[in-house]
């Protein structure tokens, strides 16, 4: 364990130092080793999630590696930790601080003690230089670049202390081209007031009037001087923080001659009052400088002033007060912001089993209910850590969890939750009603509401965002669909309403209403996600809203898949919908047992449902009814892959999990036009030189990714138009290796691919006039698909059945003389048996198997090789045209082509010919013509057709009279 201390009472620079050295070095944890400055407190408060910090008493002394000290070089200011430095198993200890003076008494393997003016600096500058002279791209967390752009503001005093250095500006600049964001900075800076704003802010808080609405406190207090004051604006943020109001209006009333600017003042000139007012804001939805507008102000909407004349000062504040008031929206509600249903135990179960829940499901706590399904308790990771550190992991939950609890109900709104978790330090709210558990708001919840709010707001334009700007997505989304489609959309956010649900539209269709340049989207596919509890049955919430639906719809077909709490809509044909369906299906999360398995899923949220899909542009939902309708869900910034065209992975482990995302990776990055994030083509790499598909196979038996999921994929590169694209950039990937360990894209499989589009673009041709046969036999079978995959678990969305405009029909060589029938295979089914062909004879078969190929693909396989070492033998000695099509008509057309790809030039030349020219040849005479002859109908007529026809392949027979004269030569009648 490598460990960064901070000394006691750390300060920001201390936190932000210890921060980048944890970048620096992956996989370090930060001490906090006696508490912290009281706004770094409340900082973590919101924070602490987001950084790696790790409890002292939960460090076990003889785990810890190596040792870092920042902004620090005495043993005396790190506590008890100290204590750590006298370990003799210790590999480095290094001290990093910008404190000349101080006294070293540490005993230091490495040190680096310089004159700036902040200690983060010296660590920012490392982070600098390795992001310059690194050979893949390099750049921090938003929330990491803050916390550092903070220690360094705070220590300088934003540059203007004696002791800051261009070496903080340089580091600062860069941390704020790294993400840094302005308005949190502000937030937590607290810069200095000169003597007279001081008087004038203890005036100001001894005379200030506030009030509560909705949640949000709105202060306003009017100072009277003797002149202008500057600096106004500094001391209204100040009060702002002071008195934690939300909103605050400053006016300044104060005596303003006429020709005050002028040097020769004239005694008798007039005097009047001027007003300034400062305005400050942190609520959503208020606007400042709009309120100030007819009073001749403005400014941004959370930060405006006027300045006017004559006018009675608190009339003036006080009306401006109401207005402001009038402009407060109602915040969200619990019930808004909660996740639903929530992860819970019982009392007994052990901390071993409350630790392996938590990995499961990537909880940071679980909530402890009693037998009546009321809540006991809440046991955080910290808890389990603890008590696993001490060996208690049998031991059950209820002598661990934290029984007191601060709870809060459905209604209770935003401010009110801010300030519960601020002031009682609490990284989670149990939501309860009726005194039963219906919810949980997390500090994460919280934090992404706030900076949805920041972010909604356009006067905030300024400041880096830590992720794209959510945006109300309702006008767009209802002017490219159609009236009867929006109608469904609004009678089912209706229905969910009512029953106290939130309902989203998701996935593939938000991602082509934002990509679309058309004004309208043909919708043929649409998911939606039902986010609440179902209390009739344990069908879920998404079968409940379905089947609501189909009563309003019976024209529509139900299709109901309990086990995975979906069902589907499905209109055919319709006057109104055409060909739709639309799927819903209650919030779920889910879990892989092992790599590549089948996950197990279950009820969850919105969010986790998000989570557990494959890319972040795949992750965005849309809102749908009131009170926040349109609004747009992005927890993993997909908005900004949209903008950036790129395809980016959700977490670490994704490919690990479900081998086919690398084949959605590469099919949507070449459809769409986009790019594969590089450090998400990184995880693809990483999980394919790793070898974990082939040892899961040999382990568990099986693989189901890499069956009929892995098919399925197939099938969606191979029959799309940008096929060989895409599958040139599976090669560079080396992905074909999900297929088998051994095979990659070579240059001679890639001519045996080229040779086989070759042949296929020309049977298209000689075949036209089947093709619209074989379009109609494609569509029915890529439907009965269609149903399969639904059945088989929802893993192929809706989003990506849009390939199938691109149907390539696979007409067929007439050889009518052929012992065994043609199998009418589609063009994508053909380019895969290439691909496994080009296998080892012995894994070929076993290959078709797994991605559960037709058994008649799979014995074509198993007996290629035998047919081609036949072939090689007998070809040679095929000197007539009429041997080498009595050779060749024993063989399927797959099997041909195959044979011919993988044959040498004058092998192929010979297939090639029999297709081409001698396999549409018949017998000049057929059997109705020998029975008129007087022949006995019987085995004998295969002979004489075979004769018949081998004469005329050879340029042996003429015409109808010749042939007669042949058989009465060959076959004389007695």
């Amino acid at each position: 364990m490598d460990l960064v201390l901070c000394h006691t009472t750390a300060d920001f620079d201390a936190l932000g130092a210890a921060v980048g050295l944890c970048v620096l070095r992956p996989g370090s944890r930060i001490v906090l080793t006696g508490g912290c400055h009281p706004t770094v407190r409340d900082f973590l408060a919101l924070h602490r999630d987001e950084y790696p910090l790790i409890e002292r008493r939960s460090v076990n002394p003889q785990q810890i590696r190596s040792i870092s000290i920042v902004d620090a070089s005495g043993r005396d200011r790190l506590g008890k930790a100290a204590e750590w430095l006298d370990l003799p198993h210790l590999s480095e200890i290094a001290v990093f601080d910008h404190h000349l003076q101080a006294d070293l008494d540490i005993p230091a393997t490495f040190t680096q003690i310089e004159a700036v003016g902040a200690s983060t600096t010296l660590i920012v500058e490392k982070l600098k230089n390795q992001a310059e002279n690194s050979d893949t791209p390099f750049s921090l967390l938003p929330s990491e670049a803050t916390v550092m752009a903070l220690g360094i503001h705070v220590d300088t005093g934003s540059l203007t202390f004696e002791g800051a250095t261009a070496r903080d500006a340089i580091a600062l600049a860069w941390l704020m081209e790294q993400g840094a964001s302005l308005g949190v900075i502000a937030e937590y800076v607290e810069p200095g007031l000169s003597p007279q704003l001081q008087d004038l802010l203890r005036e100001a808080l001894n005379n200030f009037r506030s009030e509560t609405l909705h949640g949000y406190s709105v202060a306003w207090v009017l100072l009277s001087t003797e002149a202008y004051v500057p600096g106004l604006s500094s001391l209204a943020s100040r009060l702002l923080d002071l008195t934690e109001t939300d909103a605050l209006l400053l006016g300044n009333v104060y005596k303003f001659g006429e020709n005050e600017n002028n040097r020769n003042i004239d005694r008798e000139s007039p005097v009047s009052n001027r007003l300034t007012i400062i305005g400050r804001s942190r609520i959503e939805g208020t606007n400042l400088s709009e309120l100030f507008k007819p009073f001749g102000g403005g400014g941004h909407a959370r930060a405006a002033s006027l300045a006017t004349r004559d006018v009675d000062p608190l009339l003036t504040l006080n009306q401006l007060a109401d207005e402001l008031k009038a402009q407060i929206p109602h915040p969200p509600t619990a019930h808004e912001l909660m996740s639903s249903p929530v992860r819970s135990i019982r009392p007994e179960t052990s901390v071993g089993e409350a630790h392996r829940i938590l990995l499961r499901y990537g909880h940071s706590g679980l909530s402890v209910v009693d037998a009546d399904d009321r809540l006991a308790g809440i046991i955080s990771r910290r808890d389990i850590d603890i008590a696993l550190h001490h060996g208690f992991s049998h031991a059950p939950v209820k002598g661990y969890m934290s029984p007191q609890l601060k709870t809060i109900a459905p209604d209770t709104l935003l401010p009110e939750i801010e300030s519960l978790m601020v002031t009682y330090d609490i990284g989670r709210l149990p939501v309860l009603e009726n005194g039963q558990l219906v919810g949980i708001v997390t500090r994460t919840d919280v934090l992404r509401e706030l900076h949805q709010q920041k972010a909604r707001d356009r006067g905030s334009n300024a400041e880096l965002s830590y992720c794209a700007v959510p945006e109300s997505v309702e006008q767009l989304l209802r002017s490219r669909i159609s009236p009867e489609l929006w109608q469904l959309l609004s009678i089912a956010a209706n229905i969910a309403q009512n029953r106290r649900w939130q309902l989203y539209i998701v996935g593939g269709a938000v991602r082509d209403l934002l990509l679309a340049t058309d004004d309208t989207l043909a919708l043929t596919d649409i998911d939606l996600v039902v986010d609440g509890k179902c209390g009739s049955d344990d069908s879920g919430a998404g079968v409940e809203l379905a089947s609501s639906l189909q009563k309003l719809y019976p024209e529509s077909r139900l299709d109901v898949h309990g086990q995975f709490q979906t069902a589907a809509l499905l209109w055919h044909k319709d006057s109104a919908f055409g060909s739709l369906w639309v799927d819903i299906a209650t919030a779920r999360t889910e879990f892989y047992p092992y790599p590549a398995a089948n996950p197990e899923v279950e009820a969850s949220s919105i969010r986790q449902d998000l989570y557990r899909r494959d890319f972040t542009i795949n992750a965005l939902a849309v809102r749908l009814g009131v009170p926040r309708s349109g609004e747009l869900l992005d927890f993993f910034c997909g908005l900004l892959d949209l903008e950036s065209k790129q395809i980016r992975v959700l977490h670490a482990n994704s490919f690990i999990e479900d081998p086919t995302r690398i084949y959605r990776a590469v099919r949507f990055a070449v459809r769409l036009g986009f790019e594969i994030e590089p450090q998400t083509e990184g995880y693809i790499r990483n999980a394919l030189a790793s070898g974990i598909y082939y040892r899961i196979q040999g382990e568990n038996g099986r693989a189901p990714a890499l069956e009929t999921r892995l098919k399925s994929e197939l099938k969606y590169i191979l029959q799309a138009p940008y096929w060989k694209v895409a599958l040139q950039m599976l090669g560079d990937l080396q992905a074909l290796r999900c297929i088998h360990p051994t095979l990659e894209l070579d240059r001679e499989l890639w001519r045996q691919l080229r040779l086989l589009d070759r042949c296929l673009q020309g049977r298209k041709k000689e075949g036209s006039a089947t093709d619209s046969v074989t379009d109609v036999t494609d569509v029915s079978r890529k439907k009965a698909e269609g149903r399969r995959q639904k059945a088989e678990g929802r893993r192929q969305k809706a989003e990506d059945r849009d390939n199938s405009q691109f149907p390539i029909p696979n007409s067929q060589f007439p050889i009518p003389n052929s012992q065994f029938p043609i199998i009418n295979i589609p063009d994508w089914q053909m380019r895969l048996e290439v691909l496994i062909a080009y296998l080892a004879p012995e894994y070929r078969g076993k290959v078709a198997a797994n991605l559960q190929l037709p058994a008649d693909s799979i014995k074509r396989l198993e007996v290629l090789e035998a047919g081609k070492n036949q072939l090689a033998e007998n070809l040679p000695k095929c000197e007539l045209p009429s041997q080498l099509v009595l050779l060749l008509r024993n063989y399927e057309l797959p099997v041909l082509i195959a044979i011919a790809l993988k044959s040498p030039r004058s092998a192929r030349r010979q297939i090639w010919e029999y297709l081409t020219k001698w396999a549409n040849v018949e017998p000049p005479l057929n059997g109705n013509d020998l029975k008129a002859l007087g022949y006995k109908p019987g085995p004998g007529f295969k002979r004489m057709l075979d004769d018949l026809l081998a004469a005329k392949l050879d340029g042996d027979l003429g015409d109808r009279a010749a042939a007669i004269s042949f058989l009465a030569q060959r076959y004389p009648q007695t």
